[in-house]
């Protein structure tokens, strides 16, 4: 696989985290408090293509479609909570939980499993494998820590600011459906 193609692969599997950050930017997230997501997003990205290589020939027929519905279910029942506090007017409080941090991460990595079974495992070099899995964790951190970057001037905004929960929870709904569906 040439570089051209490795960066490519990973631009596109960063695109879920990077619209579930702009959803949690814009929900009045501090930048303080993104660096976690920052972080499990890139580390879940890079662990799953990198278990998803190794574990590809053993899963493939079996596992190939199912977390593509399993993550989506996943965004879309957190998207449902970001909305139901948005009507609650409350401090919205699970998106600054610790579970999140994990949940989201998981969730919006899904797809490199998918990867690493799919296109990764045909690599017969270990340090080729892990440094193709680590290239694909480095895109989504950037493309993760842009997402954030660009709520700051969402967030200015005033429609944007005030219906936050809202905005947030729809976009989590529709990248939820579109992995379950698409």
């Amino acid at each position: 696989m040439s570089f051209n193609e490795l960066t490519l692969i990973a631009l596109a599997l960063s695109l879920d985290a990077f619209g579930v950050a702009i959803s949690l930017g814009i929900c009045n997230l501090k930048f303080r408090k993104s660096v976690p997501y920052i972080a499990s997003f890139g580390f879940f990205q890079f662990f799953f293509a990198l278990v998803g290589a190794y574990a590809g020939v053993l899963f493939n027929s079996y596992i190939a479609e199912m977390p593509e519905v399993v993550g989506g279910i996943i965004i879309v029942l957190v998207g449902i909570l970001m909305l139901k506090e948005g009507f609650q007017h409350e401090e919205n409080k699970f998106i600054e939980s610790t579970r999140a941090y994990f949940i989201l991460g998981m969730s919006v990595s899904i797809d490199a499993m998918v990867i690493g079974f799919t296109v990764l495992n045909s690599i017969k070099n270990n340090w080729i494998i892990f440094s193709d899995s680590l290239y694909i964790g480095l895109i989504t951190v950037i493309m993760t820590s842009i997402a954030f970057s660009m709520c700051r001037y969402l967030k200015k905004i005033k429609t944007v600011s005030a219906y936050a929960d809202y905005i947030g929870g729809v976009i989590l709904i529709m990248f939820g459906l579109k992995m379950i569906f698409f």
